[in-house]
């Protein structure tokens, strides 16, 4: 479903409000050739020079334009989509859908991974910006303070994917990740669990995983229970679940339901008690996040939470040709899509 309360965004800014090259300039006080240079020869301008023109492009939001001479007014074909994770196949359906449709209008996908780290999507979307896309595709809303200022400045479509925050500027496609939480838990509790864990990720960065984990505590609050949270030290998924399957099910109060944040933890955990013969879920229920493709042929099955992924890509894709004028806009868009995840019960629950 989609919520429709919020006005409809304008088509496409103008560039006026973008930080100039000589703007920087004149904020670090040496020339615009200069400041050219540091992007086209770093190692010909100083040590002490090149941090302060890297604080002041920080600190402007200003993005390099690397495309040359007429080109730069042309009117671009790409669109640019930053996601934590490319190996992941959390995300895979929705880069799918996204690029299946934006290639069946004229425009191809352009993609990198930030890998959980904002300084590295801040890198990505400085590259992009300086390439003069039509559109840019970020996921969820942790940037730093000078991607924040890039896309405030960006003049094309910016929209934030897989999360919701409706009081942001960009256009938000996505879900509350703290009503997975909530999901979870109300669902264990109801089939009468006890001692109901929650497995972060071990990747540092993945600040959707603790909303997620924010809201199975709130239901345990209501409930009475006591929240047990657990962050594995292994980087490595199905290690790090086995680490905490271990950890919890041992413990003085074995946990007899856990929910992992994504289900490659989840995997990691029926592994492990396969090996170590423990029966799921007569001694532990187990509840991942994501439905990746190998979860309904694990044994037992994964019960999991099913993200709107490939929905996602699609009103992503066509909200972004719709505001480049490749696609007839509705009367009334939109500005927030708030779209739903599902709970898959299977075996292991």
């Amino acid at each position: 479903m989609t919520d429709s309360t919020s006005a409809t965004p304008r088509k496409r800014r103008s560039n006026a409000g973008r930080t100039t090259i000589r703007q920087v300039a004149n904020h670090v006080g040496v020339s615009a050739i200069t400041i050219s240079r540091y992007f086209k020869q770093p190692d010909s301008v100083s040590e002490e020079l090149r941090a302060q023109i890297a604080a002041a492009v920080a600190e402007l939001g200003y993005v390099p334009n690397l495309v040359a001479g007429g080109l730069a007014s042309a009117s671009s074909r790409i669109v640019g989509m930053v996601i934590p994770n490319i190996s992941g196949p959390i995300f895979a359906n929705t880069i799918q859908s996204f690029s299946d449709i934006l290639s069946q209008n004229g425009y191809q996908l352009m993609l990198s991974s930030s890998y959980f780290s904002p300084e590295q999507e801040e890198n990505a979307v400085r590259s992009f910006l300086g390439w003069s896309p039509a559109a840019l595709v970020l996921t969820s809303y942790f940037h730093t303070e000078a991607t924040e200022k890039m896309i405030a400045q960006a003049g094309i479509p910016v929209i934030e994917t897989w999360d919701l925050q409706t009081e942001r500027a960009p256009i938000q496609i996505g879900f509350l990740h703290q009503d997975v939480g909530r999901m979870a838990a109300r669902y264990l509790i109801a089939k009468g669990y006890q001692q109901i864990a929650f497995v972060t990720n071990s990747i540092a960065g993945d600040f959707s995983a603790l909303d997620r984990r924010d809201g199975y505590k709130e239901v345990m609050a209501q409930a009475g229970r006591i929240s047990r949270v657990f962050t594995p030290n292994a980087q490595q998924p199905l290690e790090a679940g086995e680490e905490a399957f271990k950890a919890l099910i041992n413990s003085d109060k074995p946990a007899d339901a856990i929910i992992f944040a994504n289900d490659n933890l989840a995997c990691g955990a029926l592994l492990a008690a396969q090996r170590a013969g423990i029966r799921i879920p007569q001694q532990c229920a187990i509840v991942g996040f994501g439905d990746y493709a190998i979860a309904d042929k694990l044994y037992p099955s994964l019960t999991t939470i099913r993200p709107p992924a490939t929905e996602i890509g699609e009103v992503a894709a066509r909200r972004i040709l719709e505001l480049v004028g490749a696609l007839p806009e509705p009367d009334h868009s939109p500005a927030h899509f708030h779209l739903q995840c599902e709970l898959i019960e299977r075996e292991s629950s």
